[in-house]
Formats: structure tokens, sequence, C-alpha cells
């Protein structure tokens, strides 16, 4: 009885343990690493876009100054026609640029992949280079190419003696443009292709083989199946281009002045209003509704892109 009688005595002397528990190790180790990029996002793109979005409410009045609007500068911009003329030609560019510019870069890649492509090395690089040109010296290399007094197209219309090259007409400006952005990004996006078919398992290739599939078979049955998450990124980094489309108008803006306007495009009409009209609030309402509608298009693109690599 008295060892039984001593047993409870003792269990409830006997220490309970702590109820916290022991804080794990490296609890802040992810945050250090992860910090800097919260820092440089939070820096670089959140503020900067609440900025503007702070100022496209605000109007610069003649009398009063700097005032309170509320969305009065979306409604004007809503029925600005320079404003949708320059969304309309970027439109016109994304239709019909981005195909091309991608299905050359898939043509690209699928030779390379091929083996069968002599100094693949040397082509590889030569398709590439154009990328590693800056967009204003590329810009400036094909403005003195399209140009009709000095350049590579005039010296060919004094050739055949009539005027058949007009690079910077009305009707070919935007073509031009577009063939200036295709060689600056061809070898950027034939790069991703090619990427994504190096890691294609060769035992998918040995089936095929065996099942008597020839390289076209290949190439629809496998390799492009596989191109489906690249090609979804690669159009939407060219969407996100395309509507974001500056350099090379504003750079040829100077050979053709009668032509390329200051809103030839929505980036051109912002930079134009900001610093050349010194209107910062209506600059920044094209900014906000440019980065909606190209945020809402990439996002349908992705999401459709996504649903079919599932199926």
């Amino acid at each position: 009885m008295s060892t039984l009688a001593a047993r409870p005595a003792e269990a409830a002397s006997a220490p309970r343990p702590s109820a916290r528990r022991p804080k794990p190790r490296g609890r802040y180790t992810g945050w250090l690493f992860v910090g800097p990029f919260v820092v440089v996002l939070v820096a670089m793109l959140i503020v900067p876009i609440g900025y503007a979005l702070w100022l496209s409410l605000f109007r610069d009045q003649l009398v009063g100054g700097n005032q309170f609007v509320w969305f009065a500068n979306y409604v004007q911009l809503f029925q600005d026609s320079a404003f949708w003329q320059g969304l309309g030609r970027v439109t016109l560019f994304l239709l019909v640029q981005v195909p091309i510019m991608l299905g050359l870069a898939l043509v690209a890649a699928l030779a390379l992949d091929s083996a069968r492509l002599w100094g693949t090395g040397f082509f590889r690089i030569a398709v590439f280079l154009p990328y590693a040109v800056p967009g204003v010296v590329a810009a400036l290399i094909w403005g003195f190419i399209y140009g009709n007094q000095f350049g590579l197209t005039g010296a060919a219309n004094d050739l055949i003696g009539i005027d058949l090259l007009q690079p910077f007409s009305a009707s070919w400006v935007l073509t031009s443009i577009g063939n200036v952005v295709t060689w600056e990004f061809l070898g950027y996006n034939m790069l991703i292709f090619y990427a994504a078919l190096r890691v294609v398992p060769g035992e998918l290739y040995e089936a095929a083989e065996l099942d008597g599939a020839g390289p076209m078979r290949t190439v629809f049955s496998i390799k492009l199946p596989a191109l489906r998450g690249p090609m979804v990124i690669a159009t939407i980094f060219s969407i996100i281009g395309s509507f974001q489309l500056f350099n090379e108008p504003n750079l040829l803006k100077t050979l053709a002045p009668n032509v390329i306007g200051s809103s030839f495009t929505p980036n051109m009409y912002a930079y134009s209003l900001s610093f050349s009209g010194q209107q910062f609030n209506y600059s920044a309402t094209v900014a906000i509704v440019m980065g909606v509608i190209t945020a809402v298009i990439a996002y349908v693109v992705q999401v459709r892109g996504t649903r079919q690599e599932n199926r």
C-alpha cells in the first residue's frame, strides 16, 4: 500500500514538460535569401505602380493647380482617338509579326535539333547574334539600310531606276519596324525552343523509330507537343514586347517624321505626354491602362495554353 500510495505523489511532484515548443533553428534563413528580392520588387515594381495609379487620379487644372478628379483621366483616355489609333497599330503588329517571328524561330530550332544541318554551331550563333546587338544600335543599322537617300534601299532604287522600295511610306513603315523586331528577337525565341527540344528523352525517338515513324511524323508527334509550354512562354513574352513597342519607332521617327508621330504607339504617346507635354497625370493614365490590357491578354494566353498542355 505504501508503494502504491507513493507513486501518485511522485507523479505529482515530477516536473511537467514545458508547453512551449523549441523554436526551430534557421527559422528566418529563408527570409534572408528572399529579402533582397522582396525589397527590389517593392521598390522597383509595387511602389512605381502605386505612384502611377495615384498620379492618374489627379489633373493639373488651370485654376487650382493639381486637383483630385477621380477617374476623369480614364474617361478622357477612352475618348482619345490618338490612344486608340496607337493601340490599333500595336495590336496589328502583334497579330502579324509575332506568328511570323515564332514560326521562323520554330523552324530554326527544328533544323538545329535535326542534326542534319551543316555547320550547326555557326548557324546557331549566327541566328542568335542579332539578339546580342542593343536595340538602339539595331534600329540605327536598319535605319541606314532603309534610307532612301543614303542607304541600301536608295541604292537599290537608283539601280532599277524607280522608287520601288519605300520602307518609310505610310503603308510599309509598320512592316519595316516588324522586320527589325523579328531580326532582333528571332534568335532569342529559337534558343528557347532549341533548349526545350534538347531535353526530350531519347527513348521517345527510339520508340518512334521502332514504330516506323519518319522525320515529319516525329516532329508532329514528339517535338511539337514538347514545345507547347515553351511556345506559351515565348508568346507571352512577345505579347508584352509588342505592347511595349518603343525603341524602334522612336529612333526611326527622325527618318520618317511625317509617318511616325509622337502617338505612333501607346508607349511613345505616354513618353511624349510626360516629357514633352508635361502631362504627367495623363501619361500615368495611359501607362496604367496599357499595363492592365497587357496583363489581361497575357493571362488569357497563359490559361488557354496551360489547358491545351494538360489535355
